[in-house]
Formats: structure tokens, sequence, C-alpha cells
């Protein structure tokens, strides 16, 4: 969806959200036109016996072709223009790289640790889509970790926000437990997954196992874990959309938050509020499993620095993520303090995020076939759009063509949503609590296992299926999942059917 460009004497700037502003983006406000426009186009669908206009873009003019390999989610978007496919591949290049161990012949690739998680972006993201869980306790790679911390108190800046829960790292092992190491260095830990299962008897008589999983930190080798310490399970994230997502004007996110739940449909999501390194300001939280960091640049540097222990301009501190506790970590030798300053300049840094931001979404399948539009159906009326909301119209952006003023179709309201303690980790992140999670962009899903074979779903992948990965919602999403349990069979295969098409 692109229209004519306006001059700026024609638009009137809008008040910050909350009080929120959006140094990341140049953009030009909506005129009261545009705004009608916009409002039309996003509201929910009401007929369901054939598409909506531009229904089979996803990404808008970013969309991808459909392609049935596994790179499906690598390939850069049709609108970049030559210049910017070849930042795109530079930038893939750096998302790509195996990182060596300090000293090195290779100065540029040198730093890595010297305790980690992996020793690339893409070991994580496989193919720029979801992680995967170790099998086995003698696992080599894996793309999930845990995340702890300990109670802690509200910083300065942030104590205007009334909800917001204190939290500080772990004293021997900081803010994420790192399973690899270089070898003058032990590593800090060793993830072990259990399960247990349950049955769920579904109408028509379907039996569905659910596993519930139990992380386990073992083999600590700094000692053990603060009594108060709170753990929490992470399988890496898809990286498609993440531009588009980060496009979307604030307002808009902030406009579908009803805390109260006020017009009393169950549903109070609430945006997360965080704290900017990157801009030193409060600003609405998008990226992370619950929100809890504002741009895709402070994204991709925290995990440089906490998954892969690279130094950054962001996050300068050549020992990652290791605490004063461990002297070794500390004291290792590491591949700062040359030409480069940290051990990724920010000139890659900017590469690394242009990457990430235009990692673009594939066209839809079958979207006009009937099990699909009847699966469509079944997904609004079971109140799944109340959260994965469909569709956005993203900013005028000035200096982004690729992502401006495009009609995107993420399914997700990018708001904090209690789901019940069956997925609670009982860990807090900024606003988030340990019951709340983002709701998870849908675009894409369908694909998953198509880019990876041993990917799951969920937070921490304990869903094999997309029908598990609704049996466990609870919390705000428990009335949408009962209405699942109770259809019709054929009800909720087309359901299976729609989601697979996204």
């Amino acid at each position: 969806m692109l229209a004519a460009p306006l001059h700026a004497t024609d638009r009137a700037a809008p008040p910050a959200p909350d009080g929120l502003s959006e140094p990341h983006l140049s953009f030009l406000p909506r005129t009261k036109d545009e705004t009608s426009r916009i409002a039309r186009v996003t509201a929910p669908a009401r007929d369901f016996t054939a598409p909506e206009p531009f229904e089979e873009n996803p990404a808008g003019a970013a969309t991808l072709p459909v392609r049935d390999d596994r790179e499906v989610f690598s390939t850069p978007p049709v609108n970049l223009t030559f210049e910017q496919g070849l930042e795109f591949r530079l930038g893939e290049a750096l998302f790509d790289k195996l990182w060596v161990f300090s000293p090195s012949s290779t100065r540029a690739s040198d730093g890595l640790g010297p305790v980690y998680n992996a020793r690339a972006c893409q070991r994580c993201h496989i193919r720029d889509g979801r992680g995967h869980l170790p099998e086995g306790p003698d696992y080599r790679s894996a793309s999930t970790f845990l995340r702890v911390s300990i109670p802690g108190p509200v910083p300065p800046m942030l104590r205007a926000i009334p909800d917001y829960i204190g939290m500080s790292p772990e004293p021997t092992y900081g803010w994420q437990l790192q399973d690899f190491s270089s070898p003058s260095v032990n590593p800090e830990y060793r993830l072990s997954v259990t399960y247990t299962e349950e049955e769920i008897t579904l109408n028509g008589g379907e039996v569905v196992r659910l596993r519930k999983p139990s992380f386990e930190a073992t083999a600590l080798k700094y000692g053990p874990l603060h009594a108060k310490a709170m753990l929490s399970p992470r399988v890496a994230p898809p990286m498609i959309g993440l531009g588009l997502l980060e496009a979307i004007p604030a307002a808009d996110i902030l406009a579908l938050a009803d805390p109260d739940d006020q017009n009393g449909d169950g549903i109070s999501g609430r945006p997360n509020l965080v704290w900017s390194k990157e801009f030193g300001q409060v600003m609405l939280g998008r990226f992370g499993l619950k929100a809890g960091t504002a741009t895709i640049h402070e994204q991709s540097a925290a995990a440089f620095s906490g998954d892969i222990g690279i130094s950054t301009p962001l996050f300068p501190q050549p020992y990652g993520d290791c605490t004063a506790l461990q002297d070794a970590c500390r004291s290792a030798p590491h591949g700062d303090k040359d030409v480069r300053v940290t051990e990724i300049d920010q000139p890659n840094m900017d590469l690394v995020t242009f990457y990430s931001r235009n990692v673009s979404v594939p066209a839809r399948r079958d979207l006009d076939a009937p099990e699909v539009l009847r699966g469509k159906s079944v997904f609004y009326d079971s109140g799944c759009a109340s959260c994965h909301r469909p569709k956005f119209v993203t900013h005028r952006l000035l200096d982004r063509p690729e992502q401006s003023f495009q009609l995107i179709w993420p399914y997700s309201d990018l708001l904090l949503h209690d789901m019940g303690e069956g997925l609670a980790d009982n860990r807090p992140e900024a606003r988030a609590t340990g019951r709340e999670w983002r709701t998870a962009p849908l675009w894409g899903i369908g694909l998953t296992q198509q880019v990876s074979t041993r990917a799951t779903f969920l937070h921490d992948g304990r869903a094999r299926t997309l029908l598990e990965a609704i049996l466990w919602h609870g919390g705000e999403a428990q009335a949408a999942r009962d209405t699942v349990v109770a259809l019709p069979p054929d009800d909720r295969a087309a359901l299976i059917t729609f989601l697979e098409s996204l």
C-alpha cells in the first residue's frame, strides 16, 4: 500500500502518545484523510467468502515470492535497490559469520566469548527462522538459553512508570547463562530439558498429548545460583519482518491497549515501556519475547554481547556477560582495542541492523482456498484476532522507502498479555510480569518447519504443532483456547489450515 508523497506542510505533527517519542524513526505525520483511510483499510474483516485486498502480500511491497526451499526466509525484499541489495548481503555475511577466539590472525573475526551461547547469529536464528531445543545432554550447539535475574530496585529514570518491575543481574552469572566457552575459561552451565506429558481430549474425540518442559541449569561451574534467581528459557524467534514492525506507529499500537478491559472482552493488552540504552529515554518495547527492547539495533547489539560475547559501541564490554566474580573470564584475551575499537564496530553493526531490518516475509499461499477462508472465519469467531491483530500501516518514512507506508499483516498487536500459569516463566521484564508475553507475530508461521524441521513453537519450544501451541494458551486467551477445543473437528482443521497459509 503505497501512496503519493505529501508535503510536510499538509500535515500536523501529532502529540507523542503517552509521552513516548519515536527517535529511531524519521517520518511525516499522517493527514486526517490518511488516518481515515487507514482506519478503513485496517478494520477487522467481516466477509470471509473471498480474500481481502492485498492480503496475499503480508509485507506489502517488500513481500517475497513463494519459494519451496529452506531459504524461504533468507532472501532480500523485492523492493530494495541494487545498492541496498549489496548492503543486505554484507549484513547477511556478518549475521552468518563464525567468530573465533582471541588472539587470532583473523583480526576482523576474533573476540568470541570468553563465554557464549553461539558462534554466529545464524546458529540460533536458523536460516532466519526459529531455533530449537537441545537434543540430549551432550549437545554441541543449541539455540535455546536461560535468562536469569534476581529482584532489584527500579532505576531512577524508570520510577515514573508506576508498575515497572525492578531487576538486577544474578550476582555470579549475569543476565543469562552461557553454555560454551574458550579453552581457558569454564562454560557457565549445561542446559537440561525434561518433559512430562498430559492428554487433552478435543470435541470429536481427537486426543492431543501436550509436553510440559522442565528446564534445569546443571553443571554450574561458578557456584550455586542466588536463592532468588529467576530463570526463563528462550528459544530464538524468527527474524522476518522486523523492520516493518519497527515502522508501525507507536500510537497505533498504544491505541489497542486496554489494560483495564474497559470493553469487557476479557482482553487487556498492555504496552511494555523500556529504557532505550541507544537513545537514553523511555520507549515502547517491540522486540523480544516480552517486548523488552525498543529497536532492532539495540536488540542486535545486546545479542552480540550476551549470546556471542562480542563487544559493540552500545555494549562495549569485551567480556560480554561475565560478572566481576568471573575473574578468568574478564581477564581472558579479547579482540577489542585494535582499529575497530570494539570487536564489531559501528559501520558493521549498521550492516547487521540493515540486514535484520530487511529479512522479509514470504507471500501467502492458497489464501482463496475454501478451507483457508473457512479457517480465517473460525480464527475471527474464536477470538484469536483480538490479540493477533491482522493489519497495520507503517509510518510514511523519510529515509526507509522500503518500509514506508506499507499495509502489512503481522497478526500481532505487539502488546503484553497474561497467558496464564501454564506458560508463565515467573520472571518479569520491565513492565511485563512473569505471566505476560508479547503477542507473537504469526506471519510466516506456516513455513516454520519448512525452514527447519526441528523448529517448534512458543517461547520455550514446548509445542510441536500449531494445535499444541493453541492448547497451551491460558489467561486472557483461555476463552479462545476453550472455543478451539469445543469446535467441530472440521472447523478446527480449517483453523490450522488457515494458520499454515500465513
